[in-house]
C-alpha cells in the first residue's frame, strides 16, 4: 500500500516527505495507522548518526493511532483498537522475563537497527528498501507495521493526539522516579532539566507526594511552567549556584534526583547535591564517549546511589494504561507539555524542539 513518511537520508539532512510502499503485516505484526507521533531527542540524534541505523530509513519512536490490520498469530489487539507504540524487546531474556524489558538483550539492535531482526524491511522506494522498523515502530509514517510486543491498548476516551510521547519520553521520566527512585511521600527531588522528560519526573514525583520538588533548568518560561505544574521550588542554572542553593533548601542535601540533560556539568551538580543516602537517577541521553566524573572520596561517605535508566525501567504494558488512568484522574496532567504541529511542519517541530521553543512537540497526521 502507498503511504507517506518523514524520511532521514543522513547527516545534516533535514526530514525528506516522501511516498513509500509499505508491504503487508507479516506474523505478529500489527499494521497501525498513525495519528500523532512525538518529535523526540533520540530521532535527531539518530538522523544526526550518533549510532550505527540503515540509512534511508523511516525514524519515530513515540506513535499512537489505530489499529487497521493484524498480522497471523496476534491476539492482544483487534481492528479499530486505539494503541499506543513503546521500544522494542525479544521478550525471552533474563531481563525481560524478570521484569525489566529496557535492558534486553537485545535492546540495540531491536531498537536502533532500522529493520527486523531477519534484516527485512517494510518499506521501500520505487523497490529501494527504506528502514523500517526503528524502535520497531518506524512512527514518522501514515501507516507502518509494528511488533505486537510494542503496542499497548489504550481506551478511546483519550485523543491519541496526545497520546504519542507517553510511550517514550513521558514513561521515561514518570518510570524513573516511580519505578527506580520510588520517594518516600514528604521526601525531597530535584530535577535537573525541564524538557518532556524532566517535567513528566516532576509530575511523577507529584503523584508520588513529595513534599520539596525542586526544578533546575536555564530557561525562564520552562520554569515558571514546572511551578504551575507543582515545583515548589526553581533555579536558573545560569543565576544560581545550582548546588548551594538545593543545599539551602533541604538544608544539607537533597533526598532524590533526575537528570534529564545527559549533560557531564550537570550531571556532577546532580551527584553533589546529594544528602546522606541520596538516590541519583541518570536518564539524560548523551553522544557516546561522554565521561562524567564525580569525587568518590567525598561522596563515598554520603552512602549515595546512581542509577542509570532506560526507559523508566519500564514494562510498557502495565506502566502505560497506569498513566492514561492517572491522566483521566487529572493527577498526570501531562498534556500541558505537547505543542503540536501538522505532519507537513516536521522539521519545524524538530527545530523548536531543538531551540526549546516548544517543550514537547507532536506531529499530527
Amino acid at each position: 500500500m502507498k503511504v507517506t513518511a518523514a524520511v532521514a537520508t543522513g547527516k545534516g539532512s533535514p526530514f525528506t516527505i516522501k511516498d513509500l510502499e509499505l508491504e503487508d503485516p507479516r506474523p505478529g505484526e500489527v499494521q497501525v495507522r498513525m495519528v500523532a507521533s512525538g518529535v523526540c531527542h533520540t530521532d535527531a540524534s539518530v538522523r544526526e548518526e550518533w549510532y550505527p541505523t540503515l540509512m534511508p530509513a523511516v525514524l519515530g519512536h513515540e506513535g499512537a493511532g489505530v489499529v487497521e490490520r493484524t498480522g497471523p498469530g496476534v491476539t492482544s489487539v483487534a481492528l479499530g483498537d486505539h494503541v499506543v507504540l513503546s521500544y522494542s524487546s525479544c521478550g525471552g531474556c533474563a531481563s525481560c522475563v524478570s521484569g525489566h524489558p529496557a535492558y534486553c538483550a537485545q535492546f540495540f539492535p531491536l531498537n536502533f537497527f532500522s529493520h527486523r531482526p531477519d534484516g527485512s524491511v517494510s518499506f521501500s522506494d520505487h523497490g529501494k528498501p527504506v528502514g523500517s522498523h526503528f524502535f520497531g515502530q518506524s512512527a514518522f509514517s501514515t501507516v507502518s507495521n509494528v511488533p505486537e510486543r510494542n503496542v499497548i491498548k489504550v481506551p478511546t476516551s483519550v485523543p491519541l493526539e496526545l497520546l504519542g510521547p507517553i510511550g517514550c519520553s513521558v514513561q521515561t521520566g514518570a518510570g524513573a522516579v516511580l519505578n527506580v527512585l520510588a520517594p518516600e511521600a514528604g521526601s525531597s527531588i530535584v530535577i535537573f532539566g525541564t524538557g518532556a522528560v524532566g517535567m513528566s519526573a516532576l509530575l511523577a514525583a507529584k503523584v508520588a507526594n513529595t513534599s520539596t520538588i525542586i526544578a533546575v533548568d536555564v530557561i525562564d518560561e520552562r520554569l515558571s511552567l514546572a511551578k504551575e505544574l507543582g515545583a515548589t521550588h526553581v533555579i536558573n542554572a545560569l543565576t544560581e549556584d545550582t548546588v548551594a542553593r538545593i543545599k539551602e533548601i533541604t538544608e544539607g542535601g537533597v533526598d532524590y534526583a533526575v537528570d534529564s540533560t545527559g549533560n557531564k556539568a550537570v550531571f556532577r551538580n546532580m551527584i553533589d547535591a546529594l544528602g546522606t543516602r541520596g538516590h541519583a537517577a541518570l536518564v539524560g541521553l548523551a553522544s557516546p564517549g561522554t565521561e562524567g566524573t564525580i569525587d568518590i572520596g567525598t561522596t563515598i561517605l554520603t552512602g549515595a546511589k546512581i542509577s542509570l535508566v532506560i526507559e523508566g525501567d519500564t514494562v510498557p504494558q502495565t506502566f502505560i494504561p497506569k498513566l492514561v488512568s492517572l491522566y483521566q484522574d487529572g493527577r498526570f496532567p501531562f498534556d500541558k507539555l505537547i505543542t503540536s504541529y501538522p505532519f507537513s511542519d516536521i522539521n519545524t517541530a524538530f527545530e523548536h524542539a531543538r531551540t526549546g521553543t516548544a517543550l514537547k512537540p507532536v506531529v499530527v497526521f
